[in-house]
């Protein structure tokens, strides 16, 4: 099993097979709550699931969004890092699809997104059915 998280909140639920997912492509998934995600296989194949609505133009249209990556620089002894990415089709901000912390807000309000924890067991795409906590303590 390959997981991308250190422990998943709330329990994993099937979403699909990996091979049913483009690279870089999103796909648009609901969990049993109706909540809808965005779900994208990188290329260094693992997974990534964030929230679909776009909190800046109120649609869900983060599955059509451009996946790419962005370099951090370290700060003090940390080394500089460079993280996968999500951009909105609507309106170009910008998430690091691990944190959902925003990257690059327009110049608006820094709205971040939700990340679920996702896991891949035997060729699926498991997700959690509830996003992780956000830096700071919000889910």
């Amino acid at each position: 099993m390959t997981t991308h998280a250190t422990g998943a909140a709330g329990s994993l639920v099937r979403i699909c097979a990996v091979a049913d997912l483009a690279p870089e492509r999103g796909a648009a998934a609901m969990l049993p709550d109706g909540t809808q995600i965005a779900v994208f296989l990188l290329d260094d194949g693992s997974v990534r699931a964030v929230q679909q609505l776009d909190p800046y133009s109120s649609s869900n249209i983060l599955s059509r969004g451009l996946v790419g990556t962005h370099r951090i620089a370290g700060e003090g002894e940390e080394p500089e890092r460079i993280v996968p990415t999500l951009s909105s089709p609507m309106y170009k901000q910008s998430w690091d699809l691990d944190t959902g912390e925003v990257l690059d807000s327009g110049g608006g309000e820094r709205l971040p997104i939700a990340v679920f924890d996702v896991a891949l067991q035997d060729g699926d795409v498991h997700v959690a059915t509830a996003p992780r906590a956000a830096a700071g303590g919000k889910a």
